[in-house]
C-alpha cells in the first residue's frame, strides 16, 4: 500500500503526493514553481487544461492527452479552467522507453483508466476503502501497461516552441497579447523592422516550422483556455482570430482530433439527455406504406411512431456527423426532436421547426 500523505493546502488548492504519484485541484490560473525531479513523469489533466513550461517551450495537455517530462527536466505547470491534476512517476527502467525530451501523447482510453486508477483516492484518503488502493507488485504491472499504451500511441504534440531570436520573440508577445490579431508576417515585420523573408527562415531554422503553423498552434492554445472556461465555439472562434466558427471547428479537429463540442463534452459531468420535446405532425396524406423522410431545419434528430397503437420507444439521443436522422413519420401522428449534444460545433443550428418535404 502507498504512504498516505497530509493534503496539501493553499488558498484554492488541495494537493495530495506519495511517492509514486500526486494529485492537484487548482484553480483557474494557478501555476506550480519552477521545479524540476529526479524521476520521468507524466502528467494528465482529468479536467481543465494544463499547460506544461519548459526551456524548451510550452505543450499544451487537454483532457485526450498526456505529457511526459523527462528526469532532470526543468519546468513549470499552469491551470486553465478548474483543473483535476493527475501525476505519476516512472521508474528509470521504464522512463528509459520514453523520449529523451519532453512529448506529449494522445491517450488512449486504457491508458486514461490507468492513470485515474493510480492516482485515486485509495493513494491520499485516510477513509478510503482499503481495497481502493494497489499493492507495488500491482502497480508496477500499471505502470508498464500505461508506457506500454503510450508507445503505442501516436504522438501528437501540442508544442508551442519558445523563440530565442529578439525578432521572434517580440512577434510571439504580440500575438499571445492579441492572438486574434491576422496581420500577415510582412505586416508583423514592419512594425519590429525586419523583413518577411529573415522572419520566415528564422521560423523555420529556430522553431521548426513556418509562421502560420506555429501562429495556429498558438491560437489552438488560447482555445483549450477559453473552451475550458465555458466559452463556447462561437466567442472561442473569435477571440482567436478565425474567419468564423466553421474554419475554427475544421482547425481545432484537425489539431485536437475532435470538435470543440465534443471536446468540451467530455470535459463536462456526464451529459443526461433532456425529456424530448414532442410536436404534432401536420401530414395530410392518408397513412403511410413507404418510408417518408423527415428532416429538422435545425439539425436536431429525429424519430417517428408507425402506423401501429403502441406508444412509440424513443430511442437515446444521437451525434450525428453528416445529415439527422430521419424515418418515416405516418400520417397524423406525432414527431419528438431534441437538441444535438455536439450544437457548439453547429452554431447556426440551434433553433428551427420541423418541415416535410
Amino acid at each position: 500500500m502507498p504512504v498516505r500523505r497530509q493534503p496539501l493546502l493553499i488558498a484554492g488548492v488541495t494537493s495530495h503526493v506519495w511517492p509514486s504519484g500526486g494529485r492537484h485541484h487548482w484553480p483557474s490560473g494557478e501555476a506550480s514553481d519552477v521545479q524540476t525531479h529526479e524521476r520521468g513523469h507524466l502528467v494528465y489533466a482529468a479536467s481543465g487544461v494544463l499547460a506544461v513550461h519548459t526551456e524548451r517551450g510550452t505543450s499544451i495537455v487537454p483532457a485526450n492527452r498526456v505529457a511526459w517530462t523527462p528526469a532532470g527536466a526543468t519546468h513549470y505547470h499552469r491551470a486553465h479552467g478548474d483543473t483535476d491534476m493527475r501525476i505519476v512517476f516512472l521508474a528509470p527502467s521504464l522512463a528509459r522507453r520514453l523520449p529523451h525530451q519532453p512529448a506529449v501523447f494522445l491517450a488512449s482510453a486504457l491508458a486514461r483508466e490507468v492513470l485515474l486508477a493510480l492516482t485515486g483516492p485509495g493513494n491520499y484518503d485516510e477513509s478510503a476503502p482499503d481495497d481502493t488502493g494497489y499493492s507495488a507488485s500491482a502497480r508496477s504491472r500499471l505502470h508498464r501497461v500505461l508506457v506500454d499504451e503510450l508507445r503505442e500511441a501516436h504522438e501528437r504534440t501540442l508544442h508551442l516552441p519558445e523563440p530565442r531570436d529578439d525578432r521572434l520573440q517580440a512577434i510571439a508577445r504580440m500575438l499571445q497579447e492579441t492572438p486574434a490579431d491576422n496581420a500577415t508576417l510582412a505586416e508583423l515585420g514592419k512594425r519590429i523592422g525586419a523583413g518577411s523573408r529573415t522572419l520566415s527562415r528564422l521560423f523555420h531554422d529556430e522553431l521548426g516550422m513556418t509562421f502560420y503553423e506555429w501562429r495556429t498552434q498558438l491560437r489552438i492554445y488560447h482555445a483549450l483556455v477559453l473552451l475550458a472556461e465555458g466559452h463556447d465555439a462561437t466567442h472561442t472562434s473569435n477571440a482567436c482570430g478565425w474567419a468564423n466558427p466553421s474554419s475554427f471547428i475544421a482547425a481545432f479537429s484537425n489539431v485536437i482530433g475532435t470538435t470543440p463540442g465534443r471536446y468540451r463534452g467530455r470535459r463536462a459531468i456526464p451529459h443526461v439527455s433532456p425529456p424530448p420535446t414532442v410536436v404534432t405532425s401536420r401530414v395530410e396524406a392518408t397513412g403511410v406504406t413507404s418510408p417518408s423522410r423527415a428532416r429538422a431545419e435545425d439539425g436536431t434528430s429525429i424519430v417517428s411512431a408507425r402506423r401501429h397503437d403502441r406508444t412509440p420507444r424513443l430511442p437515446e439521443p444521437s451525434i450525428w456527423n453528416g445529415d439527422p436522422l430521419a424515418t418515416a413519420v405516418p400520417a397524423g401522428r406525432r414527431v419528438a426532436t431534441w437538441p444535438r449534444r455536439d450544437a457548439d460545433d453547429h452554431p447556426d443550428a440551434a433553433t428551427g421547426r420541423i418541415s416535410l418535404p
